[in-house]
């Protein structure tokens, strides 16, 4: 019984891949009836999506000049038939590219995963932007953003269930000493976006979660706690932890001197940075004479590398030792206010970022003031980086700041050519484009 369903299973696994490469609404219609679009080939890992779009990719003419026919096939299929759709009997004006979207869009309806990957590590839009499918590429980028808002949005729900459930622990306990007043969580996961273990599209994209034994060391880059009470080692061009993740390196050097160019169009002026790594940022403000230079820092061994290179003993900077989570709300209630401001945390996931532009940059930001941070999120992969800068704009937008974002070459050869990686166990950017964003106040 067993087998007829696992036999059932595989299927109707591929009826469904089969009418997904056809574009056929229809069937597609008919077969997810009763089930999702989340299926994928037990061999190629290919799912729906991929199908859909993998079915417009361009003819390439053969060496021979017969444009791919070869004894009346082409490019696999027969009787006239171009991937999978049939130009003599298909009655539908619509173009095989607009099929293909309508199709993507009905998958996506059906609870097909926007960002499953196939065994050749791609995405349904890492293989649209591949074959040149533009429309198709920003198709797959609105779905992961779609998905994205949710997760960021459910997040926050289940913070507030949380503090529900405190609160009632709270009263509960009221003098009784033997419940905690208060409930201490470690930070989320980095926002890598990669493989998805939810059933639709809405929730469909994940983030990697610790998995680590009890007995054994927390991983510093999943969270801030375990970062904080971890081992650096600093060289001149690297700063890693100490499983040798990157936590910031000398390639980001022409991406933070235009950040502080941009932040600081003028002398004279108050600038908070949270996170000074190697100092490469704090270091090109000092170029643009500011004020006041404030700086927010909460490991240890950055905090004694920046007494032994002389940070404290700068008159026009002032170091506030500690997680900004603790730091900020002192600056606010002591009335401080800044003329630019910028944001680069390790360890941190993206919501920690969202909380500090929604809750804290509004009020600390002068007026007429740019704030900045270090755009990384999805940066190991072209999609998710399209994704979140879009996630990013609307909720900047959503907190009354709007962004401008800048273009930065980034030379993946040169970077190999020299080394830059070397010894680091993860590359944290494998994008030839960085986006620098400058945010202002919404008019």
């Amino acid at each position: 019984m067993a087998g007829e369903e696992e036999i059932d299973h595989e299927t109707l696994t591929q009826s469904i891949l089969l009418a997904s490469s056809h574009h056929d609404i229809p069937t597609l219609r008919s077969l997810l009836h009763n089930c999702r679009a989340n299926v994928q080939d037990p061999e190629t890992l290919s799912s729906p999506l991929h199908a859909a779009i993998a079915a417009c990719e361009p003819d390439i003419p053969e060496a021979d000049g017969t444009d791919g026919v070869t004894n009346g096939i082409i490019n696999g299929s027969t009787n006239g038939t171009t991937n999978g759709t049939s130009s003599n009997d298909d009655p539908d004006p619509k173009t095989e590219l607009e099929q293909a979207a309508a199709t993507l869009k009905f998958l996506l309806q059906n609870g097909a995963i926007w960002n499953d990957l196939d065994m050749n590590d791609e995405t349904p839009g890492c293989l649209a932007k591949r074959l040149g499918l533009d429309l198709l590429y920003e198709i797959m980028v609105d779905a992961g953003v779609r998905a994205e808002l949710l997760l960021n949005r459910l997040d926050g729900y289940e913070a507030l269930a949380e503090e529900d459930d405190r609160s009632e622990e709270e009263n509960i306990g009221e003098g009784d000493s033997t419940v905690p007043a208060t409930t201490t969580t470690d930070e989320n996961p980095s926002p890598t976006i990669a493989n998805p273990s939810a059933n639709d599209e809405e929730t469909s994209s994940t983030t990697i979660q610790p998995t680590s034994e009890p007995s054994q060391p927390q991983e510093p880059s999943l969270t801030n706690s375990a970062y904080l009470s971890s081992n650096l080692t600093q060289t001149p061009t690297q700063l890693l932890d100490s499983t040798s993740n990157g936590i910031m390196m000398s390639w980001e050097t022409p991406i933070m001197t235009l950040t502080a160019k941009h932040l600081l169009p003028r002398p004279n002026l108050r600038v908070l940075n949270i996170g000074h790594g190697l100092g490469i940022l704090d270091n090109s403000i000092q170029t643009h004479s500011p004020t006041e230079h404030h700086i927010i820092e909460a490991h240890p061994t950055i905090l004694s590398q920046m007494q032994e290179n002389n940070w404290y003993n700068n008159p026009n900077v002032t170091i506030h030792p500690g997680r900004w989570q603790e730091i900020v709300p002192k600056l606010l209630s002591s009335g401080s206010t800044y003329d630019a401001i910028y944001f680069d945390t390790f360890a941190e996931s993206y919501n920690e970022l969202r909380i500090f532009f929604t809750e804290w940059v509004v009020s600390l930001l002068s007026e007429g003031g740019r704030f900045g941070f270090f755009m990384g999120c999805g940066a190991d992969r072209r999609i998710c980086y399209d994704v979140y800068t879009k996630v990013v704009e609307m909720d900047l937008f959503e907190a009354g700041l709007e962004v401008e974002w800048m273009e930065v070459d980034v030379d993946l050869k040169e970077l190999e050519d020299r080394g830059e990686w070397r010894g680091v166990r993860r590359r944290y950017w494998v994008l030839d484009k960085y986006r620098l964003p400058v945010c202002r106040f919404l008019d």
